[in-house]
């Protein structure tokens, strides 16, 4: 569902429904916004929550996987009569109600994680299985899109038709049920069971708003905490550049049909799964932030292949052009691989260690602040990306852009990517954890509590 919205709702706004990009942008990152600002909030929920059946997290997530289910379906409803203006005002109220109910999920379901799994290398482990699974979830809509969307090029008809992104939104709703439900009850046992000796020394803090956003601005003045959130917010920068303006680069300069869509997206994302191990192993080999270092180099080479194929579309049919494309994307995808998985593990190093040194788990207010770095970097750019729409004139009734219009698709995708992959490979340089750093003071927790479990039978 998520990534339906993030890769399609740009398009579905401006090509389908009308809407002009700026006016897209600000809705889509008022959204962005008011997500990343009610995490911190949620996290701290279900930080001080102890609920006998679901512990911390699990009742949220329920609530947010229902909620989630419902208002999905809202979204791409949209009646096609109203005006520009109902039009913004339809898509900014259901954008802001399905980020609420993401947040109930999204927000525990992270601290769940590094609750669930704080050895290092489990948390490897547990955040490249979790990445295989999400990437599905990324690939779903490109699969669910070849389906049900008409099997034609954008340069010949302007508009697909809405009812297929309805149909989208119900497979997406009804599979938000079943994952959800799939993630809830199937950590129940082990939740459980940790919080039953969770409640033995639980005491509840009293909500304290400036505490909780003083103790936002406290962890960025750690170097660790603050590599890790904004090098991963800057990754996610590219990630929106390439999805929100892929949609229009292909489908207005290389004229490729949906089916041709849907196909380089599924290699996209396929191939982030299919570097999966890759990772992992290197991750092994050479540590977490040097692998990752290298994927986001791999990812700006790959979208600088793909700019080539960009320059001399003009000089090869929609069909052929296809499959110099693809290769490119495939190439994006290897090394997105990583960009999905060791950030996630990274930042569940760094609350691990920080745990370990204050004995407090703060997991899900830490996750909040992570995921309100990345929404409030996502809302600008998003911002940014509807008005550069407006500034190179794109023009949704007309079936073929002006040359001038395809050009500047081309520069948003190109300069908005490589900018911020540098700026993300420049941050994450400054990460400083290893994986000696996170085994040294585990070891001497086990120790600490093999000693205690040993006092108390004495």
């Amino acid at each position: 569902m998520g990534n339906t919205l993030s890769n399609f709702i740009m398009f579905f706004g401006t090509s389908v429904m009308g809407i002009s990009g700026s006016l897209v942008g600000i809705a889509m990152a008022i959204a962005s916004l008011w997500d990343g600002v009610s995490d911190p909030f949620v996290g701290y929920l279900s930080d001080n929550t102890r609920n006998k059946f679901f512990g911390r997290r699990l009742g949220y997530m329920l609530f947010g996987s229902f909620a989630i289910a419902l208002l999905n379906i809202l979204i791409w409803t949209m009646p096609s009569s109203l005006s520009q203006a109902g039009k913004f005002i339809w898509l900014l109220l259901s954008m802001l109600a399905i980020e609420t109910a993401n947040t109930f999920f999204g927000t525990p379901y992270a601290a769940l994680g590094i609750d669930l799994a704080p050895d290092y290398n489990e948390q490897s482990k547990v955040q490249g299985y979790k990445t295989m699974f999400s990437i599905v979830g990324m690939i779903m809509p490109s699969v669910l899109m070849y389906f049900f969307m008409p099997s034609i090029s954008i340069g010949i008809q302007t508009q697909f038709s809405q009812e297929g992104y309805i149909n989208i939104a119900y497979v997406n709703s009804a599979l938000a049920l079943i994952c959800g439900s799939l993630v809830v009850f199937g950590t129940l046992k082990p939740v459980q069971r940790a919080n039953r000796v969770a409640m033995l020394s639980f005491k509840k803090e009293k909500f304290n708003l400036g505490q909780l956003m003083s103790g936002y601005f406290e962890v960025l003045k750690k170097r660790d905490f603050r590599s890790v959130i904004l090098g991963y917010s800057a990754a996610l920068i590219a990630s929106a550049f390439l999805t929100s303006v892929g949609m229009h680069l292909f489908t207005y300069c290389y004229h490729f049909s949906s089916p041709q869509i849907s196909m380089l997206l599924i290699a996209l994302f396929g191939g982030a799964i299919a570097s999966q191990p890759l990772w992992l192993h290197v991750s092994k080999r050479l540590d977490k932030k040097q692998a990752l270092i290298i994927s986001l180099s791999l990812i700006v080479l790959g979208i600088a292949l793909t700019f080539l194929t960009f320059l001399f579309r003009s000089y090869a049919t929609p069909d052929v052009m296809f499959f110099y494309v693809l290769p490119c994307i495939i190439f994006c995808g290897l090394g997105a691989g990583a960009m999905y998985s060791l950030p996630m593990s990274m930042y569940a190093d760094v609350v691990t260690l920080e745990m370990y040194k204050t004995g407090k788990n703060n997991a899900g207010a830490y996750s909040g602040f992570f995921t309100f770095t990345y929404n409030l970097a996502n809302s600008i750019a998003l911002l940014i990306i509807g008005f550069l729409l407006d500034l190179i004139k794109f023009d949704s009734t007309q079936p073929v852009q002006a040359m001038s219009v395809q050009n500047g698709l081309g520069l948003i995708v190109l300069c908005g990517c490589s900018i911020a992959l540098a700026l993300s490979i420049t941050l994450f340089s400054k990460y400083s954890i290893k994986r000696a750093d996170v085994l040294k003071i585990q070891l001497m927790s086990n120790r600490e509590e093999d000693n205690n479990q040993k006092t108390a039978k004495n």
